[in-house]
């Protein structure tokens, strides 16, 4: 397997991308869509304007990698190595991907689009939400405790399958947070 260290890679495709372990290595406006990651390990990199929809990721290593500016569309990130996993997502557009039972402490998410993105089961604690669009996104059975969800647009969560203990939400997140109870706020 390939071992690369502090390079920059710029506008590669699909068929650019080599199977390997990047340390310290940053993707700019790169096509990735498809790309099947499989066996490969990403530690402290940087994905910027790049596309990676539809990206395979079965035990794929994310350690403190950064996405600014992305399209990462029905991604399953369920699939990936959780083995000290940690994301920063800022400007990204996430539609239709999946967190399913991961354990995404400290994890960001700022001003992402998060459609239809599942959290079911998923370990959120202290998780920063801040000036996302959560519309569709499913959160059951998921631990939001001391998560952030200042600003966000069109939460959705049961307060009762959720722990919300210490989270952070703005006068705009109450409708999400009572739907189920049908009180009206006006």
């Amino acid at each position: 397997m390939s071992f690369f260290t502090e390079q920059t890679f710029q506008k590669l495709s699909v068929s650019d991308f080599q199977t390997g372990e990047y340390e310290h290595c940053i993707f700019q406006s790169c096509d990735f869509s498809k790309v099947n990651f499989q066996r490969s390990a990403f530690e402290n990199c940087i994905f910027d304007t790049c596309d990676l929809s539809n990206s395979k990721v079965p035990n794929v290593s994310f350690q403190q990698v950064k996405f600014k500016n992305c399209k990462i569309l029905g991604v399953h990130f369920n699939s990936a190595n959780p083995f000290l996993l940690e994301f920063y997502f800022q400007n990204c557009q996430m539609d239709y991907c999946n967190f399913f039972n991961l354990q995404l402490k400290q994890s960001t998410f700022v001003n992402c689009r998060l459609h239809e993105v599942d959290f079911s089961q998923a370990n959120l604690s202290g998780v920063s939400f801040l000036e996302s669009d959560l519309m569709g996104a499913v959160f059951d059975q998921s631990n939001l405790e001391k998560a952030d969800f200042r600003h966000t647009q069109n939460l959705r969560l049961d307060p009762e399958t959720n722990k919300i203990r210490g989270a952070y939400f703005d006068l705009n997140g109450l409708p999400g947070l009572l739907e189920r109870y049908g009180i009206k706020i006006g």
